[in-house]
């Protein structure tokens, strides 16, 4: 499959860059506003991969877009209702076609949320070894894959790039962010979890679990930001292949974790390089979960 269309990081003229993240690209608008720019690029074991996937940017941000227009009544999040086009200039609107998003200008806090509804991934080995998940006593029993009586919120560290996200308990959220914001940030992110898994599932996807994002205003309230509930940032499973037992097949990036598993890949830098194959077969994944979502 040939990448010559997707965007794997870009190079704006027209405004001031900040930051490069593991997929996207933020610049300043202004002393209020912000311009997030999805690239193509693909992090997996938090190691960036030298091969996009192509139309990704654009896929997430449609995700991410009905999430926070479907969920904003739970939390508001920070997205401002200007088309990004409008805020470059003509020469540098191909790049930020489809892929961006005019944000808030808030303080992110340090810390991940992460709602799980499922025994899954790094949660599955937790339970294998200790009988809970990031130190919550689940029943005994469980088996790969069951669904979890509630969901429950497994936090973790915001790493920056190149290392490896650490999973906290509550109480060291309130030591990160104080009592109130870590009820705030606990609360809202199960509902909006819970919320988004019921629309899904009726959509045929599972939501195994999810990271979710918030930062503050500088009057102190709390907003959802980064993406939200997006194949990337969520466990997606296809609902009619779904069993326990096993790991059902995702519409994730669980697929491209999977083959560099297979690979020896010592999961530092540099990554390996995506086959023609299994970057083909990304995309469609990537593709299904989008219409699936969104009809």
């Amino acid at each position: 499959m040939a990448t010559s269309t997707a965007v794997f990081e870009t190079n704006l003229a027209s405004l001031p860059f900040l930051y490069r993240g593991k997929v996207r690209d933020i610049y300043e608008i202004d002393a209020d506003r912000l311009l997030v720019v999805q690239t193509d690029r693909l992090s997996a074991f938090d190691v960036i991969l030298p091969t996009p996937v192509p139309g990704k940017g654009r896929m997430l941000t449609e995700m991410s877009l009905l999430w926070f227009r479907r969920l904003a009544h739970v939390v508001p999040n920070h997205l401002i209702d200007i088309a990004p086009e409008s805020v470059v200039s003509p020469e540098d609107r191909s790049q930020v076609e489809g892929r961006s998003m005019v944000v808030r200008r808030l303080k992110p806090l340090p810390v991940e949320a992460i709602v799980r509804g499922y025994v899954a991934g790094s949660g599955w080995k937790d339970y294998q070894r200790t009988q809970a998940i990031c130190g919550i006593a689940l029943p005994a029993g469980l088996s790969e894959a069951e669904k979890l009586s509630e969901p429950i919120f497994t936090p973790s560290t915001k790493a920056a790039i190149g290392d490896h996200d650490e999973n906290i308990g509550y109480a060291e959220v309130e030591k990160l962010v104080g009592a109130e914001y870590a009820a705030q940030v606990r609360d809202f992110a199960i509902q909006l979890y819970s919320e988004a898994a019921e629309y899904a599932a009726n959509r045929g996807i599972i939501i195994a679990d999810t990271k979710l994002e918030f930062g503050v205003d500088s009057a102190g309230k709390l907003y959802l930001i980064d993406e939200a509930l997006t194949s990337d940032s969520s466990r997606f499973w296809a609902r009619d292949q779904y069993r326990t037992g096993t790991s059902p097949p995702s519409f994730d990036k669980q697929f491209i974790r999977n083959w560099l598993e297979s690979r020896n890949w010592n999961k530092k830098p540099p990554a390996l390089a995506l086959p023609d194959d299994i970057l083909a077969k990304t995309v469609a994944k990537y593709e299904e979960a989008l219409r699936l979502l969104t009809g």
